[in-house]
């Protein structure tokens, strides 16, 4: 069975942008919601996907941490190039991790996390949220389950480069993010059980902009965007971009 891969997203509505970045494994349905929310209160959303991801999962590994920080720039620049003079940036997971680095590494008028890493401390999680992910997609292809748990086993092998890319992306944004200094709003959820909650601590403690806060999610799961709380996180980002200055 052929599956039809996802596509970026870009719903154009007003002169203030925001980038919006998926994370590791998902794609710009993740954050469509989000955008169509956003356009809704009148802003320009932009969902790209990285290279690898929406497809196959063997083809992730053919990308990794340079590549997908590739296409954040790229994508950022492509807002500029189109006239939006200022640009607000929320990741979710690696892609907050991608936002971060983006803040300190251009002009931003605001970032948001959600739900993302700053402590490499559980690559278990991580080859298991692979795992499902590789598992899912293979049982949509129409393979057997002995096949697919073979073809999945060797995928996690092959990953583990992959894997320790992510985490050097990770430790070289956690040693970074002091250089912070535009708004930032972190969002966590308190029961997320594929990252350490107390990377949000740190995200809020370590960014230097006297404009921060931090929200906390109960009952929420890692991915937030898609969860029960997702109208309550829409609503939190709306009032973080609303306090901005866009002028």
């Amino acid at each position: 069975m052929k599956i039809q891969a996802p596509q970026p997203f870009m719903f154009k509505e007003g002169e203030r942008a925001v980038l919006l970045l998926h994370g590791f494994t998902g794609h710009s349905a993740d954050m469509r919601m989000l955008g169509r929310f956003l356009q809704k209160k009148g802003y320009t959303s932009y969902g790209p996907i990285y290279r690898g991801h929406g497809q196959a999962p063997e083809d992730l590994l053919s990308g990794g941490a340079d590549a997908w920080w590739e296409d954040v720039q790229a994508a950022y620049r492509e807002l500029k190039e189109l006239g939006y003079a200022k640009v607000a940036v929320i990741g979710l997971s690696l892609g907050g991790v991608l936002a971060l680095k983006l803040a300190y590494s251009e002009p931003v008028v605001g970032v948001s996390t959600m739900c993302s890493p700053m402590f490499f401390d559980n690559q278990e999680q991580l080859s298991k949220g692979f795992r499902h992910y590789a598992s899912q997609y293979k049982k949509v292809e129409g393979k057997s389950t002995e096949q697919v748990n073979q073809e999945v086993d060797q995928l996690v092998i092959d990953a583990q480069p992959l894997f320790n890319d992510l985490a050097r992306l990770i430790q070289e944004v956690n040693g970074q993010i002091d250089h912070i200094y535009t708004p930032a709003l972190v969002i966590q959820a308190k029961d997320d059980q594929m990252i350490n909650p107390d990377s949000a601590n740190y995200i809020y403690q370590s960014i230097e902009s006297d404009d921060k806060a931090i929200k906390w999610y109960e009952d929420a799961g890692h991915a937030i965007t898609l969860g029960p709380k997702k109208e309550a996180v829409h609503q939190d980002i709306d009032q973080f971009l609303e306090s901005l200055n866009w002028d």
